[in-house]
């Protein structure tokens, strides 16, 4: 931004600097007059100017109209192009493909799921992704060349040495050796790949519960038990890109699991993950539990007995609790992070009453005491934090005016 003294570089790159703070402003924002660019970026009334006649020639900005009922003559309005570039993300697990395209300011354009059930694919994964993102282009009108970049979501993680997806054997088809290479041949736009709670995570950061936090721990419980490790502002994966998979972590309470990749459990996941939810209603009486898939049915427990206080609520509720600060403690024992995040439908289908639970458990257990938040992205968040990073690369390579 302009006045930053000292910034080292060429014209060029300097009015980069100030192009790309200008778009920022317009993406928080939305419309604002030159006027208002100019104070917010410290840019001289000729130099806002010069800027966003540049930037509406390059076709990232727009004008769009004037402002009204205010004194004097009305000024020229300016908003970035949501036609300036497309990103999409895909969320994937073994029963359906979600797939999303959103324009460069973020507002999805078009959706669509493709289901995917059975152990066996009824097609190739190519295939599969393919028609997913086709679906979704359809939907809003373009045409597959138009997206600049793809985000894939997916269970597990791909080991950045080998290229093999690994912690995910319920993924049937995404094991291939050559499956990477094969998606980058079949389609045009750079493609990358990370672990869906990875995704939640950047999702929450930029979006929700952790806007403003580089230090962070996400726990997902749904269809599996899982973390996301944010240290420094940085989504930390490991040297196999298994960070995270916290549904492994051999915890007191539960026999331990051994040849747990062949098993695809772990304590953790034993002791705290959505199947052992249900069970632990039967266990303790409860008569009415839910015959519907487990995930389904642990989301709807643990909503009931958040909602309703009776004593074998209040137990089902404190025994989960104590379940989830029981692995929680080794995790923010070993990273003392600054905030955890509770997502997926298993934990914020308990809400404020969960969350207060598992904080007082947590305090008991733990040295360090980060702050318990509910994650505040309800809808598809492992498909929105995938169009979040999508966009983020895009955006730096669209509005880098410096070439």
């Amino acid at each position: 931004m302009a006045g930053t003294a000292g910034t080292p570089g060429t014209p060029r790159v300097l009015r980069a600097m100030n192009d790309r703070a200008a778009l920022d402003l317009l993406l928080e924002h939305g419309q604002l007059s030159r006027t208002r660019i100019g104070k917010l970026t410290g840019l001289s009334k000729p130099t806002a100017s010069q800027l966003l006649a540049r930037l509406e020639a390059a076709g990232l900005v727009l004008a769009t109209g004037t402002t009204e009922g205010r004194p004097g003559p009305n000024a020229q309005l300016y908003e970035v192009n949501p036609t300036a570039a497309y990103a999409a993300g895909l969320d994937v697990t073994p029963e359906r493909i979600l797939a999303a395209v959103s324009d460069i300011t973020g507002r999805t354009v078009g959706s669509y799921e493709l289901p995917t059930p059975g152990r066996r694919p009824a097609q190739p994964v190519v295939r599969q992704v393919t028609d997913a993102l086709d679906g979704a282009v359809k939907a809003a009108g373009l045409a597959r060349d138009d997206v600049h970049r793809l985000v894939i979501g997916t269970p597990g993680a791909f080991d950045p040495n080998t290229g093999r997806l690994r912690y995910a054997s319920h993924l049937p088809g995404w094991h291939t050796p050559a499956l990477l290479d094969e998606l980058a041949a079949a389609l045009p736009m750079p493609v990358e790949y990370e672990n869906d709670v990875n995704l939640v995570a950047v999702a929450e950061q930029r979006l929700g519960a952790a806007r403003g936090h580089e230090d962070f721990v996400l726990l997902w419980n749904e269809g599996g038990l899982g973390a996301a490790l944010v240290l420094g502002g940085r989504l930390h994966r490991g040297w196999t890109g298994g960070a995270g998979e916290v549904g492994f972590l051999p915890v007191p309470g539960t026999p331990l699991v051994r040849q747990v990749t062949k098993a695809n459990s772990g304590g953790y996941q034993e002791l705290a993950g959505s199947q052992a939810i249900p069970r632990l209603a039967r266990e303790i009486g409860m008569s009415s539990v839910p015959s519907t898939p487990y995930a389904e049915a642990a989301a709807t427990l643990v909503e009931r007995a958040a909602r309703e206080d009776t004593a074998l609520n209040r137990l089902l509720l404190q025994t989960y609790a104590t379940r989830l600060a029981t692995g929680l403690a080794s995790l923010v024992s070993v990273l003392d992070p600054e905030l955890v995040v509770l997502s997926g439908a298993s934990l914020t289908a308990g809400g404020e009453v969960l969350r207060a639970l598992v904080q007082s458990e947590l305090e008991e257990l733990a040295a360090s005491r980060p702050r318990l938040v509910v994650g505040d992205v309800h809808e598809h968040p492992v498909l929105r934090g995938a169009l979040e990073s999508a966009l983020a690369t895009t955006r730096d390579e669209v509005f880098n005016t410096s070439r």
